[in-house]
């Protein structure tokens, strides 16, 4: 059987991309993948009673060590914010190449707590900063210090200690340009550096609450229990920032999705799946329906969805238990099948994700091919003629170009950089000021105005011709050559109109990192938490693979 990979005109809908899940494809699941075998260690740990001062993790193989320098700052309850605005954080972190030295942390010291404001050398690889949730934080505290476990019912509604509100990398604030680094075998899978970072920060909260609570009561106090630890992540907040980069990386956008429609299409492609494969599937499955009964959030929005998905998966497990066989050939795509014409996409894609979970073989290899090198197909093919641009258009943006720009509500939004953070954000160009400094990211108007435009042109003139006289449609000129070659780089959506939900975007930029429980703050920005389940750095060199469907009793 011969199955056909997904039409990127159905599945490159926001609506659709914004119901994706975590998968073994992951990134922050590939990472430990990858890092299994490296030797952890805590190589400092100069904290006071209160739990205030530096420590440094560190992860090591033959001559290669990547060091994270933490340093934990006192701060009062209100400069505590998630915002960008923000100018202090309970604790501020850094990822350092190779052993830093005693000048190293004096000068970190002197920059990493001050994040945007200080300034860090090549030497650092990325940079983030975090808040305490303060009410688990120091209940976790409270009860270890008194000799008791705290407790877990409240653990799991919130699943972290602390939130990261930034994680920076590739050149930013002096740090570490990519260009360096990109040819590292162990780090060329997608953001394999900020995917350290952020599981190394996960065991400092766990040891900044030990210490504190033994500081607090030497005499009483114990440890946090060790699966306790397991099943707690970190949390994080993630607003607009992180939305412009999957319009503006296209390959990438391709080949991450590109890996995910690859590995659902041989999944479906197996005739025969074993009875270790099946047992893996329905196990996963059964595990992960906690992650969902146990997903809080205060959004209507996500809530309905939540709902929804919850009805869909009662559903789906009923047809399993009393409609199917997995003795069927394919039965994976009469699995898939059968959900697309029986629940919702939210539940569709989380199946898919399930798909996954018994074959190594097939989606290991894959993660190998997520990354990409766009300089490679920066430049535009000059000596093409207008009539294969708009063949091209015309094969690749058939649902965009349907769009009427001249209606009001589908040319609502615009993108803007914010004067005082440097941060994307929308506003509505017909309530703001500021239309004049929209950024590119109206690619779909753009594209019609592109198809518009060459309806004026001969067919045999060169694109190098017509790009003389039309410099401000460059930049869609060569999305669309690249569009030709990767069938998944480009949203099949309008990311400007009145129905535009930002935070489709950032959930299917999150969803690749690993991030579960998605609680909506506002159509603008989200609460995620990562590395909930995974294991302790002492569990690495065996641990199961399916660690992100446990979760907290």
């Amino acid at each position: 059987m011969n199955i056909q990979l997904r039409d990127p005109k159905n599945l490159m809908k926001l609506s659709k991309l914004g119901s994706f899940h975590q998968s073994k494809l992951s990134f922050l699941r590939s990472f430990l993948n990858e890092f299994k075998d490296w030797e952890y260690k805590r190589d400092l740990f100069e904290l006071n009673e209160k739990g205030y001062g530096r420590a440094v993790y560190s992860f090591s193989k033959k001559n290669k060590t990547y060091s994270l320098v933490c340093f934990a700052n006192e701060i009062s309850d209100e400069e505590r914010s998630d915002r960008v605005i923000a100018t202090k954080w309970d604790a501020a972190f850094t990822l350092h190449d190779g052993v830093p030295t005693k000048e190293d942390l004096e000068r970190l010291a002197l920059n990493v707590p001050k994040q945007e404001v200080g300034r860090l050398s090549y030497k650092e690889l990325t940079l983030s900063r975090a808040n305490k949730s303060v009410r688990i934080f120091d209940h976790v505290v409270d009860s270890l210090s008194k000799g008791n476990q705290p407790n877990t019912e409240l653990l799991s509604k919130v699943g972290y200690l602390y939130r990261t509100t930034a994680v920076y990398g590739s050149g930013k604030f002096g740090l570490a340009d990519r260009f360096r680094i990109k040819n590292r075998e162990e780090i060329y899978g997608p953001f394999r550096l900020e995917m350290m970072l952020v599981y190394l920060v996960r065991q400092f909260t766990f040891d900044q609450v030990n210490h504190i609570a033994r500081h607090k009561n030497p005499n009483t106090a114990i440890e946090l229990d060790l699966n306790i630890c397991r099943n707690l992540g970190i949390g994080n907040s993630t607003g607009l920032g992180m939305a412009p980069f999957i319009v503006n990386h296209p390959i990438l956008l391709n080949n991450w999705i590109l890996a995910r429609e690859t590995a659902l299409k041989k999944i479906r492609e197996i005739e025969r799946a074993t009875k270790e494969e099946l047992n893996i599937f329905k196990k996963c499955l059964v595990r992960s329906l906690k992650n969902v009964t146990n997903w809080n959030t205060d959004s209507e929005f996500q809530n309905k969805k939540i709902k929804q998905l919850t009805e869909d998966l009662e559903k789906f497990i009923k047809f399993l238990n009393e409609d199917f066989s997995f003795e069927n050939t394919f039965p994976f795509n009469k699995i898939y099948i059968w959900a697309e014409e029986n629940v919702g996409d939210e539940c569709i894609e989380y199946i898919v994700s399930m798909m996954m979970e018994p074959y190594d073989e097939i989606v290991n290899p894959l993660t190998h091919k997520m990354s990409s090198e766009e300089d490679q197909h920066f430049n535009i093919p000059i000596n093409r003629t207008i009539e294969e641009l708009r063949n091209i258009l015309e094969k690749r943006y058939s649902e965009i170009l349907k769009i009427d720009f001249k209606k009001k509500e589908n040319n609502q939004n615009f993108w803007f950089i914010s004067k005082n953070k440097e941060e994307p954000r929308v506003a509505n160009r017909y309530e703001m000021e500021g239309s004049n400094l929209e950024q590119p990211l109206a690619i779909a108007r753009d594209i019609k105005k592109l198809y518009e435009t060459i309806f004026t042109q001969k067919n045999s003139l060169k694109i190098g011709k017509f790009l003389t006289n039309h410099n401000d449609l460059r930049h869609v000129v060569r999305r669309a050559f690249i569009a030709e070659k990767f069938p998944y780089a480009e949203i099949q959506d309008n990311t400007i109109g009145s129905q535009l939900m930002p935070i489709d975007m950032l959930r299917l930029k999150l969803s690749f990192f690993g991030a579960i429980k998605f609680d909506p703050r506002s159509d603008k920005w989200l609460r995620i938490c990562m590395f909930q389940g995974a294991p302790l750095p002492s569990d690495l060199k065996s641990f199961d693979n399916h660690w992100i469907y446990n979760s907290l009793n």
